[in-house]
């Protein structure tokens, strides 16, 4: 009985972020498709205050984190290496005696510890914030930590713009607010520094653009709570109510005297550092609005970690999400997706790495070609296309989100070619197949019924596709014959054509 009990019990995964201010650790349980939170631990270390001249981490800074990871290893006693992975960021990758640090770990920690390279670090940011936070378009995302700030845009679950710099709200800290000093001038020389770090990447972020600012961890979240506790119930961090709060901050002249509103007291020795950071980005990258995710470099570690949250099978919840949406019939999808699959796959017997994801998509198409009959049946693949091209389908880049509409709008009726769209990383010769593979595996299942079909031999020749079919069987379904010459005579309207034998 223990050992079902057992067998049954979801698995479990670790993740903790040695940061240069905290480190955290999040516990999550695997359930179906989804992870499930199951602790939060977190630890102010201030690992970069340790830094000495020389690059150096001093024994006191070493001591305070391996005091931390000892207390993380208690909790995840039983937890297989695995299932824990841990990443260390800024002040581990500029310690010259990084590897002090990691054997004093292993004497008290059992798991590997990554140093991650600050790009690395802001694209695993992304990463955790992506799955954590809703919205469509293009996220820039700021994560200021203790040691690095890092930047990132990206669409979904892509980030195509990463950035790491050299500034941190505990190393800010020490250089301009020593000796926790506060005055209008440090402000302004940490707010300044800030914009300077960006001023090489500020025009290129810019140009690309973003629809929604989201930052993260503590800095920025310290920052949210005084401003909520001081009424801005939203929580949204703007221009003006930055511009606010400094005026509230200089009015004290060392941390310690800091008396803000929601201000955690181990927050008050970098807030004044973390705030002036977060205003010389405002000011380089010129936002008006940014509002705060709870997602981050653990999560981003948590979700890459288990297989289940890799690209293919975020766009698997994204497809099964989508088709219960829209109440789709699941096993006639299914019956499509597999004729189709065949068929594309005796027509391009040799799969480029490009080809390879077009057949991927393929699958998705052929299981999703019917979201628009929940509108209307009359021309129900526009309304498909439709739902397709426009609705945040997270795993999906815009352009493969179009393919998917292609392929949606052109599996049945006229093949109206000139309203193809324009493709970026495809070319329209590398969709026309697709769309004919799509469009026989419908005809083929057209009466939905479950007998299965012959075996369909594909022969193709550029344009020209021949289907043979076992000799009789076209005779005693004769519905489904009458179907395919409809069929030929559209392809013959764009200039293609379909030849049936037996």
């Amino acid at each position: 009985m223990n050992d079902d009990v057992s067998a049954e019990k979801p698995r479990e995964i670790a993740a903790i972020d040695i940061g240069s201010n905290s480190f955290h650790m999040v516990v999550a349980r695997v359930v179906g498709q989804g992870l499930q939170i199951v602790s939060r631990h977190k630890q102010r270390v201030r690992l970069a205050s340790g830094l000495d001249s020389h690059q150096n981490l001093d024994n006191a800074a070493i001591t305070r984190g391996i005091e931390c990871l000892s207390m993380f290893a208690e909790r995840l006693q039983g937890f297989d290496e695995a299932n824990v992975r841990v990443a260390a960021t800024f002040t581990l990758r500029e310690a010259k005696n990084s590897h002090v640090f990691l054997q004093r770990a292993a004497n008290v920690f059992p798991y590997p510890i990554e140093i991650i390279p600050g790009i690395e670090e802001a694209r695993l940011i992304y990463m955790g914030v992506s799955h954590t936070q809703p919205g469509e378009g293009k996220k820039l995302v700021v994560d200021i930590g203790g040691g690095s700030t890092e930047l990132v845009i990206g669409r979904d679950f892509y980030a195509a713009l990463t950035n790491s710099k050299h500034m941190g709200c505990v190393s800010y800290n020490a250089r301009f607010f020593k000796d926790g000093q506060i005055s209008a001038k440090r402000f302004t020389s940490a707010q300044l520094a800030a914009e300077l770090k960006l001023e090489s990447i500020a025009r290129q972020y810019i140009r690309y653009g973003w629809n929604e600012a989201v930052g993260s961890s503590g800095s920025i979240k310290a920052i949210r709570e005084v401003l909520i506790a001081s009424g801005h119930d939203d929580g949204h961090i703007t221009r003006k109510r930055l511009d606010t709060l400094i005026e509230a901050l200089l009015t004290f002249k060392h941390s310690e005297d800091i008396d803000l509103p929601g201000l955690s007291p181990d927050r008050q020795p970098v807030f004044a550092a973390g705030l002036a950071i977060l205003s010389g980005i405002f000011s380089a990258l010129k936002l008006e609005k940014m509002v705060f995710s709870n997602g981050a470099l653990r999560e981003g570690l948590l979700y890459e970690m288990e297989d289940r949250f890799q690209h293919s099978d975020i766009r698997s919840r994204t497809a099964a999400d989508l088709a219960e949406r829209y109440h789709i019939d699941s096993q006639h999808a299914d019956r499509v997706q597999q004729v189709a699959s065949s068929l594309y796959l005796q027509a391009e017997p040799q799969l480029s790495s490009k080809k390879e994801e077009l057949s991927v998509l393929l699958r998705w198409a052929a299981q999703l070609h019917e979201v628009g009959l929940s509108i209307s049946h009359s021309g129900f693949h526009k309304h498909s296309a439709y739902i397709l091209q426009n609705t945040n389908l997270p795993g999906f880049n815009q352009e493969q989100q179009t393919v998917l509409a292609t392929l949606a709008r052109f599996h049945r009726k006229a093949l109206k070619l000139g309203e193809m769209p324009d493709f970026t990383l495809f070319k329209s010769k590398h969709i026309f197949p697709l769309i004919r593979s799509l469009r026989l595996a419908c005809v083929l299942n057209v009466q939905r019924s479950d007998d299965p079909l012959p075996d369909v031999e594909l022969v193709v020749n550029e344009d020209v596709w021949t289907l043979r079919f076992p000799k009789t069987w076209l005779r005693q379904n004769r519905l489904l014959e009458a179907d395919l010459i409809v069929e030929q005579a559209l392809w013959q309207n764009a200039g293609w054509t379909l030849d049936i034998s037996e």
